[in-house]
């Protein structure tokens, strides 16, 4: 069953924070939670199985190598999955879960398409209740745990490398905010993306076949097409920076001449070589997680890592 939020993500807030990030002088930047509407997070799924993109091959090693060693940490009951995707990942940690007994599952998305594929493919488990919610992560996480039935515990999953989209300290404030909506003795299981060579990292963003250009590019697509935009996508080229001091991937869309885009009767002007900032993945030394979680009301009590790629799950508690 999937359950909207009618709050979610109308045309006017989007068009307040298109207006708002383009609109501001210095960095021009949209949200990058706009990349995944329907069409986006199509092109994100197809992202994830790219040759250059080895963060959720790596995440699938090691739900596939450590399940069963990972479902003896987490409290069952109800699993919520902040930004499920299509669920492929989730299988290994659902299936071991609810091997012997029954259990809620809530995947979290804010694309519909997104939670219908989910569904689709977690839809066969055994012994599993599927309510998806149609909401923002917290606002969807809340709902979720408003459901608990007396005696559940809760275990939420944010996987993949989406920790890695906030800033740092917002992060932290993040993890705080799902740290005040669960119980002490509940349970976090969060992905994070390590630190490793640009040579490796760059390709993961900026890769060959141009599908993480298209991703990026239809941003632009979607303000056209729900804000009236007149964009011209082929004026725009898709870059992936490394910033160093901040250890994080930049994914911005650079102007190649100078330009006046018109979105609903207001216009902004683009410098030849002026970006729009799109997104930020930020990486992690192994330690990180560990202080992390301990100044967010957490206890990390274990770590699985996979080298080849360089990601780790990390199991947190909430104290």
């Amino acid at each position: 069953m999937l359950i909207r939020d009618g709050a979610i993500h109308t045309v006017d807030s989007f068009a307040e924070d298109v207006r708002d990030g383009l609109g501001q002088s210095g960095q021009k930047t949209l949200p990058s939670k706009y990349l995944y509407d329907d069409i986006g997070s199509a092109l994100f799924e197809a992202i994830t199985r790219l040759p250059e993109y080895g963060l959720t091959r790596a995440e699938e090693r090691i739900l596939r190598r450590h399940s069963r060693d990972i479902a003896q940490f987490l409290t069952h009951g109800m699993v919520v999955e902040l930004g499920s995707g299509s669920g492929r990942k989730t299988r290994q940690i659902l299936e071991s879960l609810a091997h012997h007994q029954s259990m809620t599952y809530c995947p979290i998305e804010i694309s519909s398409a997104a939670l219908v594929s989910c569904e689709r493919e977690l839809d066969d488990l055994a012994h599993i209740s599927i309510l998806g919610f149609e909401a923002e992560y917290l606002d969807g996480l809340s709902r979720a745990v408003a459901r608990r039935r007396p005696g559940d515990a809760v275990t939420v999953l944010f996987l993949g490398s989406s920790i890695g989209n906030f800033d740092r300290a917002p992060a932290e404030d993040f993890l705080r905010g799902i740290r005040h909506t669960i119980e002490p003795g509940d349970t976090l299981l969060l992905g994070t993306d390590l630190e490793k060579p640009l040579a490796q990292l760059i390709p993961a963003y900026d890769d060959s076949l141009g599908v993480t250009e298209a991703f990026n590019r239809n941003l632009l697509a979607r303000i056209n097409r729900e804000l009236g935009g007149d964009f011209d996508l082929s004026r725009f080229e898709h870059v992936a920076l490394y910033n160093a001091r901040e250890r994080r991937i930049e994914m911005h869309l650079r102007s190649m001449e100078a330009q006046t885009v018109t979105i609903d009767e207001t216009s902004f002007t683009f410098r030849r070589d002026e970006t729009i900032w799109t997104e930020s993945c930020h990486k992690y030394a192994r330690y990180d997680p560990l202080e992390m979680a301990l100044r967010t009301g957490f206890e990390c009590v274990a770590q699985w890592v996979d080298v080849e790629w360089g990601f780790a799950e990390n199991l947190f508690v909430a104290v």
